[in-house]
């Protein structure tokens, strides 16, 4: 069973929880993002497996998951991008924000950058594909009316620039 941390509004940790106890009482909890862009500028974006239980199907930044109990933002990026695109990249920090939508626990999306150039060795459990787009692309396909994870569009909108 999976622990993750239950944090304030200033993201101080309070207590842990289970994650479906987080989901079912509807806790603060933290989940990392990264948004891994080539040395063209483009940014790689995964299409979720049709087997993952929220937003199968939809595009979704390249890296992204829960912060486990006891976790640094950091391990847990770094732990994702391993168990999802096989690979290990260099982050930084871009931002944090508290993201608030009806229906659904509060949380923190700590997000993160990284520059990588080479393929990726998928996780077919979690993830269909990866491929890079140009930011102008992305808006195209957004455009189109494909679906996209929720959390990609907020931080798309907030830091991207992408309507």
């Amino acid at each position: 069973m999976e622990f993750l941390d239950v944090v304030d509004e200033d993201d101080n940790v309070i207590g842990k929880a289970s994650k479906e106890d987080v989901y079912k009482k509807c806790l603060r909890h933290r989940i990392v993002h990264i948004m891994i862009f080539n040395k063209k500028g483009e940014l790689a974006l995964q299409l979720r497996s049709k087997n993952v239980p929220f937003c199968p199907n939809h595009w979704s930044t390249a890296v992204g998951g829960h912060v486990r109990s006891g976790e640094t933002c950091e391990e847990a990026a770094l732990r994702e991008c391993e168990e999802e695109l096989g690979v290990k990249v260099e982050i930084k920090f871009l931002s944090k924000d508290l993201y608030r939508v009806e229906g659904i626990p509060e949380k923190f999306l700590i997000t993160f950058t990284a520059i990588y150039e080479g393929s990726f060795m998928i996780n077919p459990s979690a993830v269909e594909r990866a491929d890079f787009f140009s930011l102008a692309s992305v808006q195209e396909i957004i455009d189109e009316g494909e679906k996209f994870h929720p959390e990609l569009l907020f931080i798309l909108r907030k830091h991207f620039g992408i309507k």
